[in-house]
């Protein structure tokens, strides 16, 4: 009886510990939004753009860098391009269609936070973290997907330590920038002007 007791006492430990492991795992951030890549209204491909024409982020997402917002872009700026350019491709129909009956296209979010969660997009960027560290390689996406968790304690991890994100803030769009061989002398010099010191409180992202 009381070896019996004590397998039953182990086994439900153990089926304890299993059952957290399942919902701490499967139901974090890294299992149900990495990987996420809605469909979108036109099949845009980021790697033609960003990557083998070489636009900046920021011609399309043009206020990301005054605004907390990486705003999409409006028809008028696809526009800009395409009223010249691939006039007769169907895949562009649905651009066409907004730009004559002028209704925005309906893009869907990619990259979402709770609402309770407030970040600010040209903060980062001023602070020379680059689009890459939140974003991922997108040159090289045809489709975009969420490449990291945005959870709170993978924000509180680069806050802890930013060293590994940052670059001059004129690199913070260019998707290949490698680090100089001196880049730990950078970053010290780097955070001592920019007086960059990331907050660890609640009220830094919970207003």
């Amino acid at each position: 009886m009381n070896g019996l007791l004590l397998a039953l006492g182990a086994g439900g430990g153990l089926i304890l510990v299993l059952v957290v492991g399942f919902f701490w795992y499967y139901g974090s951030p890294k299992f149900t939004d990495v990987g996420y890549r809605p469909s979108q209204p036109i099949d845009y491909s980021h790697k033609l753009h960003a990557g083998d024409l070489g636009m900046d982020c920021r011609y399309c997402h043009s206020q990301v860098e005054q605004s907390r917002h990486a705003n999409l872009p409006a028809t008028s700026v696809c526009m800009n391009c395409h009223s010249i350019v691939g006039t007769d491709n169907e895949k562009l129909l649905p651009l066409r269609e907004s730009w004559a009956n002028q209704e925005p296209i309906e893009w869907n979010r990619v990259h979402m936070l709770p609402d309770y969660a407030y970040f600010d997009h040209s903060a980062h960027l001023r602070a020379g973290v680059s689009c890459l560290s939140c974003h991922g390689n997108v040159a090289e996406m045809e489709v975009v997907s969420q490449k990291q968790p945005l959870s709170m304690g993978w924000c509180l991890d680069c806050h802890r330590n930013p060293d590994p994100h940052l670059r001059p803030p004129e690199e913070v769009t260019n998707m290949y920038w490698k680090p100089p061989a001196d880049y730990a002398e950078f970053v010290k010099r780097f955070k001592e002007e920019k007086k960059i010191n990331p907050p660890e409180n609640c009220s830094a992202c919970h207003r």
